[in-house]
């Protein structure tokens, strides 16, 4: 896409997903979106083919199919009107279209923010045409929602004092009627009753107040990660082990309290599965960092559902975007072992350096002796005994190990065969891994 600075660019990540703001949440999606200017407009820009069109609670946002990396912003404070879609006998035989009008400066460019007292601003038509076959009328009806709720005039901070005041004003000492007897006993009980159900109405009846909730504590959660992110880099030289130790498992805790803006099916209609993969792929890079490099599937469908909330995905769900990053450029890769096993891992990982990691270890005198297991392994790579198996059976694979199979279960040794003369198959070689292993045996009293 050609450079055009009359939008206000905007950030996406390594996957191709658009970084939003605080408190910015998805709420729709188009694909295969045209945006164009009106021919009746002196004011002109270069259009925009073929991308998809997101609408946000801040913002409308344009990533160009070609170039994932590319992708610029229409805020929602900057449009004046949004013009009403008529039905005509010419829009049967047209891509389906609608228009909304904005502010921009006399030198032709948007503003990324509320334009407040700016003088000098021109109306500009913008016309977005539809080639997809995604429900443009749904798009519409929530970008109307969207500009009327002006998401963007409310911060996060402002959200704690109106729910400290709401719940002064509901515990506030006038008004109390003093319990006594049978009859204050009946009322009581009676009172307590309706409390509880204007409870259970509060909180099952509206859905959507049930989310807002849940986005305020996401987002009290990043507020507060932030917070301990600064304080440990400001505190590092005055610290101790301990507390660093636990402020970083608090940070990684709250990192995994949820998304502030999963992808859902309604917000990203046929193109839901795509989405997913590419917002999976930014989800799983710190717990791959944190396993080696490394992830079962089934830990990052419990570490994703749990981050996503009410927001659940299927197990088929997860399997979809995951055989997507195929074709997209994501550092994440999909890996199925030849047990069965399947896990995502990272494109810079790589089985030689855990070769070598297990070489080293089944080589020393007490692993020559009496071999390693899965636990062995575990500790000394990191990660979980049921992954770490998986490294030890393919190293076998690849001829560096061999396996005995006993009552206690699998055991894994260097292997030997390699070190054999074909020719003279009874010769002790003084050097290389027979030699050592002729030595760890002796001392031993093997032999």
């Amino acid at each position: 896409m050609a450079s055009n600075n009359f939008f206000v660019p905007a950030s996406v990540t390594s996957s191709g997903r658009p970084v939003l703001v605080p408190n910015e949440v998805e709420c729709n999606l188009l694909s295969n979106v045209d945006i164009e200017h009106d021919q009746d407009d002196a004011v002109s820009f270069p259009p925009l083919k073929s991308g998809h069109f997101i609408l946000t609670t801040h913002r409308l946002l344009f990533l160009s199919s070609s170039c994932s990396s590319t992708a610029v912003a229409i805020p929602l404070s900057v449009i004046t009107h949004i013009f009403s879609s008529k039905r005509s006998l010419k829009s049967v035989f047209h891509s389906p279209r609608f228009r909304f009008q904005v502010s921009a400066t006399p030198d032709n460019r948007i503003l990324d923010s509320d334009p407040g007292r700016v003088t000098g601003l021109r109306s500009v038509v913008i016309t977005v045409v539809v080639r997809g076959k995604g429900d443009w009328e749904l798009f519409l009806s929530k970008m109307w929602e969207c500009w009327r709720g002006r998401a963007w005039e409310t911060t996060p901070s402002e959200t704690g004092p109106a729910s400290a005041s709401a719940s002064a004003s509901l515990y506030a000492s006038d008004g109390l009627v003093r319990m006594v007897g049978v009859g204050g006993l009946l009322r009581k009980e009676q009172e307590m009753w309706e409390s509880t159900d204007r409870s259970l109405q509060e909180a099952f009846q509206d859905l959507n107040a049930l989310m807002n909730k849940a986005k305020e504590m996401v987002m009290l959660a990043e507020k507060m990660r932030q917070k301990l992110l600064a304080g440990s880099s400001s505190q590092s030289n005055s610290a101790n082990d301990e507390e660093l130790g636990s402020k970083e498992e608090m940070q990684d805790w709250l990192l995994s309290v949820g998304i502030v803006s999963p992808v859902t099916k309604e917000s990203a209609g046929a193109l839901y599965h795509q989405q997913l993969s590419r917002q999976l792929a930014d989800f799983v890079k710190i717990p791959l960092e944190r396993a080696g490099g490394m992830i079962n599937l089934i830990d990052v469908y419990c570490l994703f559902n749990r981050a996503r909330g009410t927001a659940l995905i299927s197990p088929d769900d997860l399997s979809q975007a995951c055989s997507l990053w195929e074709k997209f450029d994501v550092p994440v890769m999909l890996r199925k072992f030849d047990s069965g096993v399947m896990v995502i891992q990272s494109k810079s990982h790589s089985d030689e350096e855990v070769f070598g990691r297990l070489r080293a270890l089944v080589t020393k005198p007490e692993a020559l002796r009496h071999g390693i297991s899965a636990s062995d392994a575990a500790m000394t790579l990191g990660i979980a005994p049921a992954m770490a198996k998986e490294h030890l059976l393919t190293a076998e694979g690849k001829g560096l190990l061999c396996r005995d199979i006993s009552p206690d279960g699998f055991r894994f040794y260097i292997n030997l065969f390699s070190e054999i003369i074909l020719d003279d198959l009874f010769l002790v070689k003084d050097y290389g891994i027979y030699s050592t292993w002729v030595k760890a045996s002796s001392a031993s009293g093997f032999w």
